[in-house]
């Protein structure tokens, strides 16, 4: 039944239809940005109910940073001169990005296989939504693991000495890092098993977390490790962090971390979207 509205111009009791106004397509940029927010606000609802993500992501990587102090702190202070904190705090920033990327690529493979990504695919939904969604929560989440984890490094003796704006730089390093990684670690969830998954990414996790200029200076590592230490993306990341928080270079490692970064998504962003929507074709 159409709905009308009487002519109030008109003397001849004409009736004309209201006017319609077309929704906005749904291969249109802001209906993709509207679906990306609301699928962000759904994933980051249902890891804030999850005991398991909330200790991933934020537990795990405070207690981590609260051992090195207490276990290796003053040693690595008194054999570097440098106050430890300023290598394990930037470094247990992006541990806690990389260890919280494997709670959602778990969630990513329970929807997969509970046909959620398949009801969602033959929704009237921009189909780009369900992964920039998934990394638009991912990067909420970086943040706020980040920000605790700085509010835990204050509280044993880590200080902004350059001002705010580096200390924001401090703050936008893992958000970035977290990106690039969540993008690899989303199209390696497209093509593998939960368990093979989980393996890889804690064998990935352990040998970039004692392998860093985080954990101890690149100098105690062997000569021949030396390079591959102070090259591998955390370590990168650390010594810009560091640059900015302290004292030290900051252009070349943020470079390198840039670079780092856009080779992550660069070559996994393609799978990643190919398997996103491989998974959600086959689990309608």
């Amino acid at each position: 039944m159409t709905t009308t509205a009487e002519n109030t111009e008109g003397r001849r009791g004409v009736t004309e239809p209201l006017p319609v106004v077309d929704a906005p397509a749904e291969t249109a940029l802001s209906t993709w940005l509207r679906h990306s927010v609301i699928q962000c606000k759904r994933l980051l609802t249902a890891w804030a109910r999850d005991t398991s993500t909330t200790v991933q992501s934020i537990i795990y990587p405070a207690l981590t940073l609260l051992m090195l102090r207490v276990v290796l702190g003053d040693s690595v202070t008194a054999a570097t001169g440098m106050p430890s904190v300023y290598g394990t705090v930037p470094m247990i920033t992006l541990v806690a990005a990389m260890s919280g990327s494997m709670v959602s690529a778990l969630g990513f493979k329970t929807e997969k296989a509970t046909g959620l990504l398949g009801r969602f695919w033959t929704m009237p939904t921009h189909r780009a939504a369900g992964l920039t969604g998934r990394l638009m929560a991912e990067a909420v989440r970086v943040l706020f693991s980040t920000l605790f984890v700085i509010v835990v490094g204050v509280c044993i003796g880590f200080r902004f000495s350059n001002g705010a704006l580096a200390a924001l730089g401090v703050i936008a390093i893992p958000l970035l890092f977290g990106v690039g990684f969540a993008v690899l670690v989303t199209a390696l969830a497209t093509v593998s098993e939960g368990i093979v998954l989980i393996s890889v990414i804690s064998i990935v996790n352990t040998l970039l977390m004692f392998f860093n200029t985080g954990f101890v200076p690149v100098g105690a590592y062997p000569a021949w490790l030396r390079t591959v230490v102070e090259n591998q993306p955390m370590s990168t990341a650390i010594d810009t962090m560091r640059g900015l928080c302290w004292h030290g270079p900051v252009a070349v490692p943020l470079y390198k971390t840039i670079a780092w970064v856009a080779a992550m998504i660069l070559i996994f962003g393609y799978p990643a979207i190919r398997g996103y929507r491989r998974a959600a074709e086959t689990g309608i």
